[in-house]
């Protein structure tokens, strides 16, 4: 069977154009850890990406060390994404402020995995790798649901522009931000890529008027 690769096969959810674009996003699976505060020069907030890929790419490889999960097939491990909005003091305050930033990282995962193929790969963690990040991983069903989205290119100091186009976007719409939390996904890693090559999606939370 040929691999499954995410960026031929669901376009639609991860290969937006540079312009605001309506979907509804299905439910869908992923591990999942949270956290609170800027995420600049953080240590555990690459601790907890870091955790995210291992346990993800341990389920990848599963096959090739001795357990295959039910309905297996080939496919490349899906990006980083991450669920953002502000704390308390956050909201109530007028200027943004990293440090009062509330988020939940995520990576998604093939339909095949259920919680014993999760519990498996926390135990492979655990024993190849402990840490106590992993008491903190959670899978979870998530359904976005009706959404708009977008591609942003570059750094992300500069996506008040991007969210500049879906406010204007959706003035002009049948639909409302239905919430101030909004998803990213990160096409590429922003700990390797050059800031200027960065791609992100950004996606709202929409309702109708």
């Amino acid at each position: 069977m040929e691999k499954y690769e995410w960026r031929k096969v669901e376009k639609e959810l991860y290969l937006p154009k540079n312009k605001p674009t309506v979907l509804n996003v299905p439910k869908m699976k992923f591990f999942t850890i949270s956290g609170e505060g800027n995420p600049n020069g953080s240590k555990d907030f690459q601790d907890k990406i870091s955790v995210l890929y291992l346990l993800s790419y341990i389920v990848k490889m599963m096959p090739r060390n001795g357990f295959t999960p039910q309905d297996y097939f080939e496919y490349t491990v899906y990006p980083l994404e991450g669920i953002w909005s502000f704390n308390e003091i956050g909201q109530e305050s007028s200027t943004f402020d990293k440090n009062n930033l509330v988020y939940k990282l995520m990576i998604r995962q093939p339909d095949f995995v259920d919680n014993s193929v999760f519990q498996k790969a926390l135990e492979t963690a655990k024993r190849k790798n402990p840490d106590t990040l992993y008491d903190n991983v959670f899978f979870e069903d998530i359904e976005d649901g009706l959404c708009v989205q977008m591609l942003h290119v570059g750094s992300f100091d500069n996506e008040i522009e991007s969210f500049k186009q879906i406010k204007l976007f959706m003035e002009n719409s049948d639909y409302q931000i239905k919430s101030p939390t909004h998803r990213e996904i990160y096409l590429s890693d922003f700990r390797k890529t050059e800031t200027k090559n960065l791609q992100t999606v950004f996606r709202c939370f929409i309702e109708n008027k």
